[in-house]
């Protein structure tokens, strides 16, 4: 197959699917990534929000999105039921705010019938996680969780080809996400994400650690196929007076025998969004780095290193890179085209679903509440584990 000009857009549907949005208002980042996600592939429609806890926010966030005024709602609950009752109400909703309302917003929509895409992480307690795990399994709802990275086409690639068994037996997983935005005190500022970011009450338990530590961890396990068994962690808040950690150092161990490593931090002066994942077994290597997303190393045994890129020189062949993929080579693709993958895959899924068919399998590898509740007790493990002195803890649910 050739990659340009992927042949995976979902079959046609009825209509486009109907989106509402809790959360995104006026001053808000992940809202608009996810609504540029939503548009790229013209499968959904936003046309109900829940925009701001604060009413006249909400209302003028709603305005500026063309959404009808009886349909910007004063808080998620009444969203719900509304949108439950009406004949032409949302199929979805994403949520967008910060982590301690992802589960109560989940759970009113999935009690409502309704589909859920959420940003990540999943939640704020592991006991809020399993209480949603249950919840999507007994509703019967399509969950999605948005760890973007895994829409890359390259990452794509690269899980295919350690399912393929191109590197043999996995022995080793690297992965990191370094920033540095937060080597300074930039919640004394008033700055906005770091404010909510750094405060236990709304985001949880992990600072780094749940912001892009759980990418890291996540992307690692997607790539290798491997199930995460145990941690030993040493975490950190460098800056005064910061409540929750804003560096980690993990060792891993995989269920496999697979041993790992894991960098997460947020004060690394010099690393703008480094997230790097090395998968190492015994017939070969491959090195993936989100800053050059277009772009896989693969390494044979005793061979020279081999550059894959997302248009050609090796990448022509992978069915997934394929079905992850847009533009012509050499037009770069990153980030919101990850997002904006996971949305189509969803969309395909609904679709098959309006259609009583079987979805396209490649469109099956969107991350799941599942993968939430592991990113959970990833940090839950991560934290304990480092209190005891990094004493080995069980990462398993």
């Amino acid at each position: 197959m050739t990659i340009e000009g992927s042949t995976s857009t979902p079959r046609a549907a009825p209509r486009r699917i109907r989106l509402g949005m809790v959360g995104g208002g006026q001053g808000a980042f992940i809202g608009g990534v996810h609504r540029i996600a939503a548009r790229l592939d013209d499968c959904y429609e936003l046309v109900a929000g829940a925009l701001s806890s604060q009413p006249e926010r909400a209302s003028a966030s709603a305005a500026e999105l063309h959404i009808a005024p009886e349909r910007s709602y004063a808080d998620f609950s009444a969203m719900a039921k509304a949108e439950a009752a009406r004949s032409d109400g949302i199929d979805i909703v994403a949520i967008v705010t910060p982590n301690h309302l992802h589960a109560p917003i989940a759970t009113a929509f999935l009690d409502a019938g309704i589909d859920v895409i959420c940003d990540k992480p999943l939640c704020t307690t592991l006991a809020e996680a399993r209480a949603l795990v249950d919840k999507v399994q007994s509703s019967g709802r399509l969950f999605a969780l948005t760890h973007n990275y895994s829409g890359y086409p390259m990452v794509r690639m690269a899980r295919e080809m350690v399912a393929a068994g191109e590197l043999g037996d996995i022995r080793l997983v690297h992965a990191e996400y370094v920033q540095d935005w937060l080597t300074t005190d930039l919640a004394a500022t008033g700055q906005k994400q770091a404010l909510w970011r750094g405060d236990p009450a709304q985001s949880g338990a992990g600072g780094a650690l749940g912001d892009i530590g759980t990418h890291a961890e996540q992307l690692g396990r997607f790539i290798s196929g491997l199930e995460l068994q145990a941690v030993s962690a040493d975490i950190q808040s460098f800056v005064a007076g910061r409540q929750l950690d804003d560096n980690a150092h993990v060792m891993l161990r995989y269920t496999n025998g697979a041993r790992g490593l894991l960098w997460a931090s947020q004060v690394a002066p010099g690393n703008e969004n480094a997230l790097r994942v090395r998968v190492y077994g015994t017939k070969a290597g491959i090195d993936f780095r989100q800053e050059q997303p277009n772009q896989l190393w693969f390494t044979p045994l005793g061979q020279a290193p081999k550059l894959i890129t997302r248009g050609g020189h090796g990448a022509n062949g992978s069915a997934a890179a394929g079905h992850a993929t847009r533009i012509p080579a050499g037009h770069p693709e990153g980030y919101l085209e990850g997002f904006a993958q996971l949305y189509r895959d969803v969309a395909e899924q609904i679709h098959a679903r309006w259609q009583k068919r079987a979805p396209n399998p490649l469109a099956c590898s969107v991350p799941t509440v599942v993968d939430g509740a592991l990113g959970m007790k990833f940090i839950e493990a991560v934290i304990e584990s480092s209190r005891g002195d990094g004493r080995w803890v069980s990462a398993r649910l």
